[in-house]
């Protein structure tokens, strides 16, 4: 049965009646069929989601500290108990497998507990007499009605990076996310409201650029996460800032793993493959780019080649399936197209993800030849210059480029205009050391592939990987969604309460 998806404003579905005059298809990635539509907003939804979320922020953000922390716990339960659900939702629009969807749902809920915890994360600090009589204390406060703008790669665990510390800071929420998954962001919204958030603290509009702009530009909102391709990164900067918002743009990648000759080669190929091609390489700290000190080149290239042969690519609700296809048949055309020009520009194509085998349906028809699929591809002999190196391909291709020496690998990596994520693999602790000194990268692993922080550190790159002076979570995250203020009191008269002998309860 098609599905149809509409907006989340004001705590209900909005109905459209099939009447919303722009839509777009949603499809299944292991089948290639549409499944549904999904209404793309035009300015008057924006408008009317951004109102109900201006119409919501004083109480919100008034409403007590415990208050807002009973909502977040609540939320927290709630998706534990309901994440198969979500990542079934997930799989089913995007493609990755189940347990990559589970995992991404995990990596979300680390910053809902972090979250959970805005209690100690808003606490300001008092200078008791600083002058005579005089008190200066500093205390941070919401912003208003925030706009997170969400990629199709993670429906679940992006807009999570953002939304729980808005909305535990007292900010209300408009989330647009991408038109070819939408239907985690309304799961997302619908479990909000059953962990009793009030109506209009968090609202979801789908659509395209017309959605994005009038949230760009629209003057009740205050603030702008993004996360996308470095040129629309680029653009929502420049352009929200225009408009006098606050904005966190993250943008592509080109994410290199340094492999020194020290190092445990069969671990290195291991978390090559591992970063490399999960969740079809659709990942913004994906390694796709490895980077061989020589004399190691040859038997690594090996040993990933023996193990991508071994790779089970076929429906993500598979449990047996370790990748599935990639999210759009057009997506998919564009990254086979690398292959094409990885070859014609001198690179050895080792492993042609074209011709790996894919599992056919299982018994509920969930997999077919029309899906959008690629197997794991892998060049070697990469040079810069070469498209497949220079560009953020964003799938199951895998790049070795050949280097005489840490110091030409790392000169590699900083001449890159991207800065996102890094990873170094040596058994070498000086020369570990010395490499998360010197690289010009925002996150860096040490034998670990993927460096994303856990969420009371911050996520976020370097150079063009990012847009904005603030990083994603963490302490960064608190900064961007509430604002300082100083205060200097002076009380020249006590003031007196009355009596009251029972115990005291938060409320």
């Amino acid at each position: 049965m098609s599905k149809h998806i509409t907006h989340w404003i004001g705590g209900t579905l909005v109905a459209t009646a099939g009447s919303a005059p722009r839509r777009g298809d949603i499809f299944d990635p292991a089948t290639g069929k549409v499944t549904g539509q999904v209404d793309f907003a035009g300015i008057a939804e924006v408008d009317a989601a951004v109102s109900s979320a201006a119409g919501a922020f004083a109480a919100w953000r008034n409403a007590s500290v415990a208050k807002r922390t009973t909502v977040l716990f609540n939320f927290r339960e709630l998706l534990n108990a309901r994440k198969d659900e979500l990542a079934a939702i997930i799989v089913s629009e995007h493609g990755k497998v189940h347990s990559d969807a589970l995992g991404e749902i995990a990596r979300g809920q680390e910053v809902v507990e972090y979250a959970c915890g805005i209690p100690q994360l808003l606490k300001g600090s008092f200078t008791e007499q600083a002058s005579t009589g005089v008190d200066v204390y500093s205390i941070r406060q919401a912003l208003g009605p925030v706009a997170i703008i969400s990629p199709f790669n993670f429906p679940a665990m992006v807009p999570m990076w953002f939304f729980p510390i808005a909305v535990a800071a007292g900010n209300t929420v408009v989330l647009k996310p991408s038109e070819k998954n939408p239907s985690a962001a309304l799961f997302i919204a619908e479990l909000w409201k059953e962990a009793g958030l009030p109506d209009g603290v968090f609202n979801v509009v789908h659509g395209d650029k017309v959605s994005v702009d009038r949230l760009l530009e629209h003057p009740d909102i205050k603030s702008v996460s993004f996360v996308g391709s470095t040129p629309i990164a680029r653009y929502v900067y420049e352009t929200g800032t225009r408009y006098g918002k606050r904005v966190q743009a993250l943008g592509g990648a080109k994410n290199h793993m340094l492999v020194l000759p020290d190092s445990d080669l069969d671990l290195a190929a291991d978390s090559a493959i591992n970063a490399g091609f999960g969740a079809a390489g659709e990942r913004c700290m994906a390694i796709s780019v490895l980077v061989a000190v020589e004399p190691i080149a040859d038997e690594l290239v090996d040993k990933i080649k023996q193990r991508m042969a071994t790779l089970k690519v076929g429906p993500g609700c598979n449990g047996d399936s370790d990748m599935g296809p990639l999210v759009t048949g057009v997506h998919r055309d564009k990254v086979t197209s690398y292959l094409d020009s990885g070859l014609a520009d001198g690179a050895e194509l080792v492993v042609d993800g074209r011709k790996h085998p894919i599992t056919e349906a299982d018994a509920n028809g969930s997999g077919t030849a029309d899906g959008f699929w690629l197997g794991p591809t892998l060049f070697d002999h990469v040079k810069p210059g070469m498209s497949v190196y220079n560009d953020e391909i964003f799938g199951p291709v895998l790049s070795v480029v050949r280097v005489s020496s840490y110091e030409e690998g790392l000169e590699l990596i900083n001449s890159n205009p991207y800065g996102n994520g890094t990873a170094i693999f040596t058994n070498d602790g000086g020369a570990a050391r010395r490499f998360q000194n010197e690289v010009e990268v925002g996150m860096v692993g040490i034998n670990v592939p993927i460096p994303v922080p856990v969420a009371y550190y911050s996520f976020g790159g370097w150079k063009a990987s990012l847009f904005g002076d603030s990083h994603a979570y963490g302490e960064d995250g608190v900064h961007f969604f509430t604002r300082g203020k100083a205060v200097t009191s002076r009380w020249l008269d006590p003031s007196h309460g009355g009596l009251n002998l029972g115990f005291p309860t938060n409320a």
